[in-house]
């Protein structure tokens, strides 16, 4: 009995063990190619590197060649802010209309949906932007 219970007890520290070096590695590192991961609240360290060229706050129009476009209101604290809300309009495109937070992560936008998974990275074009939608199709966003 005696040697059953050390068994046991051995099989649990090294059991802790693992788990606890799965979680630690877990920490570290950027994850899914520069964006956090979904709903961690968190952005990366190097996501702070600046503001957006234009002050986000205010209305802007979506679109997506062939596939529509609709009106979204971001929000943001300030004029220098890097992260603020999204409010679509009816009509968006794609899933756009689960669009509800952007960051200004590496120097390209990025909009994210309800659950914070990404939806778009765009980057900086004149006064608006350009990019794709995770799912592939080209999105700009002007005012």
């Amino acid at each position: 009995m005696n040697r059953r219970m050390h068994a046991i007890a051995a099989a649990l520290r090294a059991s802790t063990l693992a788990l606890t070096v799965l979680a630690l590695a877990g920490c570290s590192g950027d994850r899914f190619g520069g964006f956090a991961s979904p709903g961690s609240g968190e952005a990366p360290a190097a996501a702070q590197s600046g503001a957006p060229p234009v002050n986000m706050a205010g209305r802007w129009l979506l679109s997506s060649p062939g596939r529509g476009q609709c009106n979204m209101t971001f929000g943001a604290a300030s004029p220098n802010a890097i992260e603020g809300t999204i409010a679509p309009e009816g009509g968006c495109p794609g899933k756009f209309f689960t669009s509800r937070k952007w960051t200004y992560e590496l120097g390209s936008l990025v909009m994210r949906d309800h659950t914070g998974k990404p939806l778009a990275q765009l980057s900086a074009a004149g006064a608006g932007f350009d990019g794709k939608a995770i799912s592939g199709e080209p999105v700009t966003l002007t005012r």
